[in-house]
């Protein structure tokens, strides 16, 4: 790679021209990407393209005012605009007395982690070819499936890097591969459609093709003859497909920003309670080919396995530089950024510890309950905690799983929610937000 293509050496060469032009800081993000997908339906190719594309985007601070620029133009003339409109920018807009690069002694230096996040090994089109048949064959060879949504294939890598004014440099890469799967099952207005999927880094860690495409068609098949439920006030079971989503639902609430506005549910519990004992959740950016690994944060500053709550009790905020000095704390190194926009808090592999019950024995004494396999809206109130959304799967009765169920509302509040939470054991690490089967007892269904 020469000096011209390497994207680190090129946002160092940036970050020193805005400071020529009048910068009083200034950092730089560059990407660059490949991927190639394959999608076919009922065995015939709808799709087969590669794609590469670079990016990369300056941010320059004049005081306390600060300009993002962004652009795929990596040539000498192109750079030198882009220095000279973000400077310009900087200059006009409003301050922000919170925003601004690390202090030199709070980024990672050379010491980050080298990660195991990429696959050297490129698939070829055939490769992803196969794959994406030998899933859709797999499910439309299942006696009951009438019809294919289609199957797909996709490879892609990246590379990222960043340099700021403060001394920091630092690059890193990774790599996805993935293949999914649709099918519908029944026939006429009684035909029902479900999913599967598999996502990793490296391609050897994929679940088999075949295993995916009849997981998808038993979903399928199972969800035939769906109706709704009696309204009630039950427990609610959410399945591993499903439960991330709570997680999810915390982080967002804990999220620095959210907090530094006062616009979160939680903004008043750090060191309470806010779930049940023994739920402890955990980010963790150095897991072992982790989808969301990285080995430093979108700021330069070191991250590290944490315990956002442990044991039921919320440890820390999720932050970045700007909502930290907001909140007058320390960053969590939890800063994400793209190459258009400021850094902001997230996580990155998220996951809900286990329990030690069964799913079986979880649902083993529910006498009526609800088995939710799918939700749909966006019915959660960050600021109050209500939460209402769609859901569908399976009415449980006396502790079985009697039949599939649909057009059904699920309602509670989050707060309350978080704190009748029951894990079972069945933890998973299949997408970046992992949880296992959870149990809510007390939730509203509305069915008929």
């Amino acid at each position: 790679m020469t000096v011209e293509t390497d994207p680190l050496v090129l946002i160092q060469d940036l970050v020193e021209r805005a400071l020529k032009a009048g910068a009083d800081s200034a950092d730089a993000v560059a990407g660059l990407s490949t991927s190639i997908s394959h999608a076919q339906r009922l065995g015939k190719t709808e799709k087969l393209e590669r794609q590469e594309s670079q990016d990369l985007g300056l941010r320059v601070l004049i005081g306390k005012r600060q300009a993002i620029v962004s652009s795929n133009d990596w040539k000498p003339d192109g750079l030198a605009l882009l220095v000279e409109r973000a400077i310009a920018m900087a200059k006009t807009v409003p301050e922000d007395s919170f925003c601004g690069i690390a202090d030199p002694d709070q980024i990672v230096g050379d010491t980050y982690p080298k990660l195991e996040m990429f696959d050297p090994v490129e698939p070829s089109a055939e490769t992803l070819i196969a794959r994406a048949t030998e899933t859709e064959d797999a499910a439309l060879a299942v006696a009951g499936i009438t019809n294919s949504e289609g199957a797909e294939a996709s490879w892609g890598q990246s590379r990222i890097a960043l340099a700021a004014s403060n001394g920091f440099a630092g690059r890193y890469q990774g790599s996805n591969h993935s293949i999914a799967v649709s099918v519908l099952a029944g026939t006429g207005t009684a035909m029902e459609s479900d999913y599967d999927y598999s996502s990793a880094i490296f391609g050897s860690d994929l679940t088999d093709p075949v295993e995916i495409g009849r997981s998808a068609a038993d979903r399928a098949l199972k969800k035939l003859g769906a109706r709704k439920p009696p309204s009630a006030k039950v427990p609610v079971v959410f399945d591993p497909r499903v439960s991330g989503g709570l997680v999810r639902h915390l982080t967002s609430a804990i999220n620095g920003a959210a907090i530094a506005r006062g616009t979160s549910f939680l903004k008043d519990k750090m060191g309470q309670a806010v779930m049940s004992s023994g739920i402890t959740i955990v980010d963790d950016p150095h897991r072992a080919r982790g989808l969301a690994s990285k080995p430093f944060d979108a700021e330069g500053l070191a991250n590290k396995r944490r315990n956002l709550v442990e044991n039921g009790v919320l440890q820390t905020w999720i932050l970045d530089l700007r909502a930290a000095r907001q909140l007058g704390l320390t960053s969590t190194g939890h800063a994400s950024r793209g190459t258009s926009s400021p850094p902001s808090p997230s996580t990155t592999n998220l996951h809900l510890e286990p329990g030690t019950v069964s799913p079986t024995d979880l649902i083993s004494d529910i006498k009526s309950g609800f088995y939710i396999t799918s939700v749909m809206g966006m019915g959660v109130n960050m600021v109050t905690g209500d939460y209402s959304r769609g859901a569908s799967g399976f009415w449980i009765e006396n502790g079985q799983i009697a039949y599939p169920v649909n057009e059904v509302t699920i309602a509670g509040n989050l707060m309350d929610m978080f704190l009748a939470m029951t894990p079972a054991d069945d933890l998973d690490f299949k997408y970046a937000t992992n949880a296992p089967t959870i149990r809510i007892d007390g939730m509203m269904v509305a069915g008929t």
